[in-house]
């Protein structure tokens, strides 16, 4: 402090730079006094002096002991100075309490001492073991001084011992949370109910404490009400008063009288909090005007008034700051909130980060993996494969031929190039077809017998080996967008998570007050966003009886306040008469896709080689897809079945869809070695434009119908796990309402006999529809076929039939007054 004084005087010190220094002084200061209090135990040191002197009905001291138990569980080293704190202060009652209080200290020792021999869970054995010490205490020091022992003697140690008792228990849960350092983030009501239940037996202490008849319990009683009332509102305020004023009325009959004052007045404090420090005193005040009509006349009312005062005066010279830290641990305060809100974010951002390192991680792994060579590099490692190839073959037949030194030395260069002709020749299957390159050999060669074989030998291994190298580097570019797609994914996922809930109380209010006019109650409402297309309102309701009032009033005037259309997402009801419906309501997509599915094995049996699937991607997108399995039956229905699965679970996790198919189409050809491969065909719709995107991988056309006119979409594309790689074409697509999408399995698109061209008749036969029924389109296209082969069914056939519509909502908007229209439509 005195460095800090010193820094102070020194001229031309800025404002900023003095309140820096303040602050910093203030800082250190409740540093070292928090040092002192908990650490060195000058806390124990005055708690136990003053519940050393409190006494209930004059004689009753069932606080000592529980005291020093719970002390000596927690804060062993700090046991010996509570229980020479607690003798001192009794002892400033009489030498009789404090040879009691002494006593007692002592018989508890030994009986826990003796318990714990038995008994190894001191916490649940240290209530009964101060049980059995305040009543062999109390009723040994009674037949000390009396002779005797009465039935009122009985009975006065049953209840001091049955409220040391329950004391304990109490000072078990308040103990810990006084004497920590660094105190939790919020408490629950039992925390603080036990806290002031400590509180209020430490000020029983102070009965008897006055000055010109200004009783001390009275005025720190009163302050510290008011402390809470102003913390923590009404409901706090006034249950503290309720506790402190039982004690005090129980350690003095006279102060009975207190309870009600304090409570009385710790709830109109807590109701005039928001006039802040003024009205919270000014609560304080009016209940003691108001109780002191019951006194005895002026003096009393001056003595009621003077203690409030007192207090008053403590209470606003009370630190903003010491006001601010007890209100972040009690649960209701806008204090306790923020400091909520600030743990959540923290974990946000941590959450966030390490996403974002995980994602960081991905892509590394995937850069490592997409390896990329320049011409140059190519050329060289061509140049060391073809040197490495002709190493091996001459290894094999010239290095013990007796004309090495010749053809190797004297003529290196034909001999090399004529080689490497060889091998040329022979990477491309031309070699023996070649005479004029045969006959080179044979006159250059005296064994060209032998290194044909083994040309022919060593070609075999080193084909094998370039396959197994491009496998190698394909699996590479494969793994490499795969890391690609879920470092994208937790990327956007990250975003995501960085995304601040918005303060929308304003619009809040407006909502409630729109609805609330409109005759609707509401319990709350909670504006998650308002951006136009992704708006998001939870409220809750009382119980509808399933009236459905959510959808047909509430999302109506929504839809009006907001300007654009609101539909129920989820809705979870009542589950009895007096609760609340839980609501969510969010912007209705602009467009649909109502679909139908016409499905048919080979033979009519009931295993079919296709697969399809309409799946709700989540994100305004919607995806139908058809895979058709090689050949037919149990093991074509398992490869289509499979691919779509895998596609279905990828698609829904936000990967990319070409990474999408090219992961599946690795898992598939990875899985077995067998000849099995399965086509796909993939659309998928943004419900908020319309766009659609179509992935096909072996699949037949797709053709769409728009009024009289029909379009073809199709892609070249090898089907699934037939190649390692597969190349993934897109074909995009812009819909409009009244669209008919119709995609087909070749059992469909083939289907028809004696016809040559496929996709004439195919157009022929969607012109001519007159239904725009989607389920209706499926089944007279699926027949029509049929009928082509005679009623027969001679492969798997599959057609999927989508009509994409506006998404009108079922109830139309219900007009409000436009100064309840909330939201960003509202100047």
């Amino acid at each position: 402090m005195e460095k800090v004084e010193r820094e102070l005087m020194e001229p031309g010190l800025s404002m900023e730079k003095t309140k820096e220094y303040m602050n910093r002084g203030y800082q250190r200061m409740l540093g070292r006094l928090q040092l002192l209090f908990f650490h060195k135990g000058l806390i124990y040191l005055i708690i136990g002096f003053l519940l050393g002197r409190a006494l209930i009905l004059t004689e009753i001291i069932p606080f000592a002991v529980p005291f020093f138990s719970a002390v000596l569980l927690m804060k062993k080293d700090k046991a010996p100075l509570a229980a020479l704190s607690l003798i001192a202060g009794s002892l400033t009652i009489s030498p009789q309490l404090a040879l009691l209080t002494f006593s007692s200290v002592v018989f508890f020792l030994m009986f826990n001492k003796v318990c714990s021999y038995f008994i190894k869970d001191k916490v649940k054995t240290l209530p009964f073991v101060v049980l059995a010490t305040m009543a062999v205490s109390r009723l040994g020091y009674t037949f000390l001084y009396a002779g005797e022992l009465m039935t009122y003697d009985y009975m006065m140690a049953g209840v001091e011992a049955g409220l040391a008792f329950i004391l304990t228990l109490i000072f078990l849960q308040s103990i810990p949370l006084i004497s920590a350092r660094k105190f939790r983030s919020s408490l629950k009501v039992e925390e603080i109910i036990c806290i002031m239940i400590l509180m209020a037996s430490v000020l029983t202490g102070l009965v008897g404490v006055s000055y010109q008849g200004l009783q001390a319990e009275h005025v720190f009683s009163r302050y510290i009400i008011l402390l809470f009332a102003f913390i923590g509102g009404s409901s706090i305020g006034c249950t503290v008063g309720v506790v402190t004023g039982l004690i005090l009325g129980l350690a003095n009959v006279g102060n009975l009288y207190q309870m009600s004052l304090l409570a009385f007045s710790g709830l109109l404090g807590g109701l005039l909090k928001e006039g802040r420090k003024i009205g919270a005193a000014a609560g304080l005040l009016i209940g003691s005007l108001l109780i002191s009509l019951y006194g005895e006349g002026s003096a009393d009312m001056m003595k009621n008034l003077m203690e409030s005062l007192i207090a008053i005066t403590l209470f606003l010279l009370t630190p903003k700051s010491i006001t601010a830290k007890l209100a972040k641990h009690i649960p209701g305060t806008a204090e306790h909130s923020q400091e909520q809100q600030q743990y959540v974010r923290k974990i946000r951002d941590v959450t966030s980060q390490r996403v974002d390192q995980f994602s960081k991680v991905f892509y590394a792994l995937s850069e490592s993996f997409a390896t990329f060579y320049e011409k140059n590099e190519d050329k060289e490692n061509l140049h060391i494969e073809t040197d490495t190839f002709l190493s091996a073959v001459t290894e094999r037949s010239c290095q013990n031929c007796y004309k090495k030194e010749k053809c190797w030395v004297q003529n290196f260069d034909t001999t090399y190039d004529l080689m490497k002709q060889i091998m040329h020749e022979s990477e491309e299957n031309t070699y023996f077809s070649n005479r004029r390159l045969r006959s080179d050999l044979q006159k250059h060669c005296s064994k060209a017998k032998q290194v044909e074989e083994v040309f022919e030998q060593e070609m075999n291994l080193f084909q094998s080996n370039i396959k197994l190298k491009q496998q190698v580097e394909d699996s590479r570019k494969l793994v490499a967008e795969q890391l690609l797609g879920v470092s994208q994914v937790m990327e956007d996922f990250s975003k995501e998570i960085k995304k601040e809930r918005e303060n929308h109380f304003v619009q809040e209010e407006q909502i409630i007050d729109a609805l609330q006019n409109f005759g609707i109650e509401i319990g709350h409402v909670e504006v998650y966003s308002l951006d136009p297309g992704s708006v998001d309102i939870e409220m809750s309701i009382p119980f509808c009886n399933g009236h459905g009032e959510c959808e047909k009033i509430i999302a109506p005037m929504l839809s009006d306040i907001l300007e654009e259309s609101i539909i129920v997402k989820q809705e979870e009801c009542g589950c009895y008469p007096n609760g609340y419906c839980h609501v969510s309501f969010g912007s209705t997509r602009r467009y649909k896709v109502e679909t139908g599915v016409a499905h048919a094995a080979k033979g009519g049996g009931l295993v079919s080689g296709d697969s399809y699937s309409t799946i709700d991607l989540g994100v305004g997108k919607y995806a139908v897809a058809i895979s058709d399995g090689m050949g037919n039956g149990v093991r074509a229905h398992f490869e289509s079945n499979e691919t779509i699965k895998l596609l279905e679970k990828i698609l829904q996790s936000g990967i990319d869809e070409k990474v999408a198919i090219k992961t599946v189409n690795s898992i598939l050809s990875l899985r077995t070695t067998d000849e099995m491969y399965s086509t796909l065909d993939l659309a998928i719709i943004d419900l908020q434009d319309a766009n659609c995107k179509f992935l096909k991988i072996g699949s037949t056309p797709s053709f769409v119908k728009r009024g009289d006119k029909i379009y073809k979409i199709q892609a070249s594309n090898l089907p699934i796990g037939i190649l390692d790689e597969v190349d993934v074409e897109v074909v995009g697509e812009q819909l409009k309402p009244g669209d008919l999408l119709i995609m087909m399995s070749d059992g469909i698109f083939e289907g028809p006999k004696h016809i040559e061209n496929h996709d004439l008749w195919m157009k022929r036969k969607i012109k001519e529809l007159e239904t725009s029924e989607p389920q209706e389109i499926a089944d007279l296209i699926m027949e029509e076929v049929i009928r082509t082969r005679s009623g027969k069914i001679e492969d798997d056939m599959t057609i999927v039939v989508s009509s994409i519509q506006h998404n009108t909502p079922k109830w139309a908007s219900i007009p409000v007054d436009s100064y309840y229209k909330s939201g960003k439509v509202v100047s």
